[in-house]
């Protein structure tokens, strides 16, 4: 079995791409983007999404609410998640204790409904805002799999779970080693 370090406890070294991505440029480009997309939204939705609001219809009005609670949920958990994941890499948190507390962030949400009468009628700004946490979101749970999936398991079980999903797509059986 590996560890988040990728080290395998069976002697051989397995390559940990998802927690060295972490330690990279690429994640603190994500990091600023996601921390700035939160205060830009936090802005957006106590000054002129405030204002915006008010002019809609009772439908978009409603709907306005309820995909600005969403956006907000899903904000701060990419913003925990974001924060859990600079603390592994200034070491005030344990890849060990952060692979623990990563159950208590929930990535796993329903994509927005981007579509309809009453998507259209929402503000042009908060539609963009919506978008764009879509597609961040998108980034980070890409990321997340290939750092706590990929360290989670050897890569001899990797190889093995990705023959059974050739033999089942197949139809075949795959004969035990």
């Amino acid at each position: 079995m590996s560890d988040f370090s990728g080290k395998s406890h069976s002697g051989t070294e397995a390559i940990a791409f998802g927690a060295r991505a972490l330690n990279s440029e690429l994640f603190r480009e994500l990091f600023r983007e996601g921390m700035a997309l939160v205060e830009e939204t936090a802005g957006y939705l106590d000054g002129d999404g405030r204002i915006e609001s008010r002019a809609l219809g009772r439908s978009a009005t409603l709907a306005y609410s309820t995909e600005s609670m969403r956006l907000t949920t899903r904000l701060m958990q990419i913003a925990s998640w974001l924060l859990m994941q600079r603390a592994v890499n200034e070491g005030e948190m344990s890849p060990e204790q952060a692979r623990s507390e990563k159950n208590k962030v929930r990535l796993d949400f329903q994509p927005p409904v981007m579509s309809g009468p009453l998507w259209s009628e929402l503000p042009a700004t908060l539609r963009a805002i919506i978008e764009r946490t879509d597609r961040l979101h998108e980034r980070i749970v890409h990321m997340d799999k290939a750092v706590y999936e990929t360290a989670a398991e050897p890569a001899a079980n990797l190889v093995a779970r990705d023959l059974d999903r050739l033999a089942n797509a197949f139809g075949a059986r795959r004969a035990e080693s």
